[in-house]
């Protein structure tokens, strides 16, 4: 807790990133971006400046809340027409064919141009130093590495060069420097000095040297003459080029929401999975959940079925809404919401995806192997700015890094459908249908909280989970976090190969056995897992009140981290 601001992270360097910027006099926005470009360098596995990074806004000085759409689109060769012809079903999740437009860099841009009191050279300077003079290998990343050694050492050279530099994945405690993305770093920092001393110039000036300069022609050079085997079993080049990164601008967009129990919930528009939450909360409206108690058989089991008839609808309905029609709405009205709540029978688990139409979604059965992850930040400072963001994307596992700039690209491409009828089919200039989804809520139009946590097509279970943990059962920050938690893979995965595994209901172990006897005895097949392993949910809070901020991170994987002055 403190009196000026907080910053929580995902991982303690970036956290130590953003903290530096607070006290050097920077907002919450500056801190996050700082925190954020940092991320990019310390956790090069979960996420990257090649990838994505929506984030959810609340700016003091303009009092209103801002969704930043932060996700990059297909490339305009990325064309239906063009996967059907190749004899491709399914957009595979690695190489370079299902790279989007890298965002996260302008996402950044756009926050400081806008919120943001510092200049570029100022809040990269964390992550410029941290991928220069390097930093510890944690255990996480020596054990990504270690799983991906032989194809980068196999396929990937460029990727090798850097993360296997004696050949071998760097052991825990050993120094792991990035040369060649401290230089990117440096020539974007760069760029803004020699613009001279005009803040928006500066920042426009970075911005071209991403999107129209040298980073930019190395990446469409890359893309255009380097081919890589892929989960198809072929080799192909990627299709972003010159334009595509020229072309690509930032979206300030507001926010879906909704009220429950006097707050407002504010999520991103369906071309993220966030309104999702909103659905759930519209399921669960008039439940009296604090009844049921928290956790026990008849509390878990009615989350898990309002989960399954919300992502169904994610399923069926949900894309870009510049290129199709969201029926949101509807989705989000109480009406709709009663006559979907029909559908749950407390005695029974379902074992069908059941959207909200008639239409038809084709369901593959297994089990998923999702092998990546995201991560996540929230801040906040004693004027009221705060952010939630989650970057994603630009995974070292998920695609070769691009020669000389030291950052692969994003594989998001994977998430669109090939099914010309979909709302979610693959267009070009679209942004898929994505897994991020950063929380904020505001009570009386102030900023009251902001929440996430890395895990894919989790993300809006687990967070779920915090909000009521916070919200109906009273439990501080850090015990809402921590409180044992649970999810389904009940719906098409997200990621390559898309399985779904109907019925499935994933459980913490520190759950009892009792209470997973009794959810087993309605149907659902229980898979119990580790005692802390469902992702690195972060939360920050404003007591307004009592002109208080206050910052948490999750204890799993021992890699989050909360600092507050």
């Amino acid at each position: 807790m403190g009196t000026r601001g907080a910053i929580t992270t995902s991982n303690y360097m970036a956290t130590s990133a953003g903290f530096e910027i607070l006290l050097a006099g920077g907002n919450a926005i500056d801190a996050s971006i700082a925190a954020g470009l940092a991320l990019h360098v310390v956790e090069p596995h979960m996420n990257g400046i090649g990838g994505e990074t929506p984030i959810l806004l609340y700016s003091a000085r303009k009092r209103r809340i801002f969704a930043i759409s932060g996700q990059g689109p297909a490339p305009k060769a990325a064309t239906l027409e063009f996967f059907q012809g190749n004899g491709i079903r399914l957009i595979p999740g690695d190489g370079l064919l299902p790279a989007t437009v890298p965002a996260s860099f302008d996402a950044w841009i756009t926050c400081l141009r806008f919120f943001g009191t510092m200049t570029l050279g100022e809040v990269i300077a964390p992550a410029i130093r941290l991928a220069e003079e390097g930093f510890p290998v944690y255990a996480a990343l020596h054990q990504n590495v270690t799983r991906h050694a032989k194809r980068f050492l196999s396929e990937w050279p460029t990727t090798a060069r850097i993360y296997l530099p004696r050949g071998r994945a760097p052991r825990i405690g050993e120094v792991l420097r990035q040369k060649e993305l401290a230089k990117t770093l440096r020539n974007l920092a760069e760029a803004e000095r020699r613009a001279g001393k005009d803040r928006e110039k500066g920042l426009e000036a970075a911005k071209r040297c991403f999107y129209e300069g040298p980073i930019a022609r190395k990446i469409a050079q890359f893309a255009a003459k380097r081919s890589f085997k892929d989960a198809t079993g072929k080799y192909h080049n990627g299709l972003i080029t010159l334009e595509d990164l020229a072309d690509y601008k930032t979206r300030l967009e507001k926010t879906v929401n909704i009220v429950y129990k006097g707050v407002t919930v504010h999520k991103c528009g369906p071309w993220s999975q966030g309104p999702v939450l909103l659905q759930q909360l519209r399921l669960l409206e008039g439940y009296d959940l604090r009844r049921l108690r928290h956790n026990s058989a008849d509390y878990i089991h009615l989350i898990t079925e309002a989960s399954k008839l919300a992502f169904a609808d994610r399923e069926a309905f949900y894309g870009d809404p510049l290129y199709t029609d969201v029926p949101l709405t509807r989705l989000l009205s109480r009406g709709y919401s009663r006559k979907r709540k029909e559908l749950i029978d407390m005695r029974k688990a379902s074992l069908t995806l059941r959207p909200g139409s008639e239409s038809h979604i084709p369901v593959a059965e297994g089990t998923t192997f999702y092998a990546g992850d995201t991560t996540h930040l929230d801040a906040v400072d004693s004027d009221g700015n705060m952010v939630s963001a989650t970057p994603s994307g630009g995974w070292i596992w998920g695609s070769p890094v691009i020669e000389g700039l030291g950052f692969p690209l994003g594989t998001r491409g994977q998430m669109f459908s090939l099914d010309a009828a979909h709302p979610n089919c693959i267009a070009p200039g679209k942004r898929p249908r994505t897994t991020l989804t950063p929380s904020l809520i505001t009570s009386k139009r102030r900023p009251v909280l902001a929440f996430g946590t890395p895990g894919g097509d989790q993300q809006d279970q687990w967070a779920l989970q915090f909000f009521l943990n916070f919200v109906e059962f009273g439990m501080g920050l850090q015990g809402a976090i921590d409180a044992p938690s649970f999810h389904n893979q009940h719906f098409p995965s997200s990621f390559y190969p898309r399985k779904a595994e109907l019925g499935s209901l994933y459980l913490e172990g520190r759950i009892p056995t009792g209470i997973v006897n009794e959810l087993r005895s309605r149907g659902h097949n229980v898979i119990v897992q580790g005692d802390w392993v469902n992702g690195r949910m972060t939360a920050v809070h404003y007591d307004w009140e009592n002109h208080v901020v206050s910052a948490a991170a999750s204890s799993r994987y021992q890699t989050a981290y909360a600092l507050a002055h």
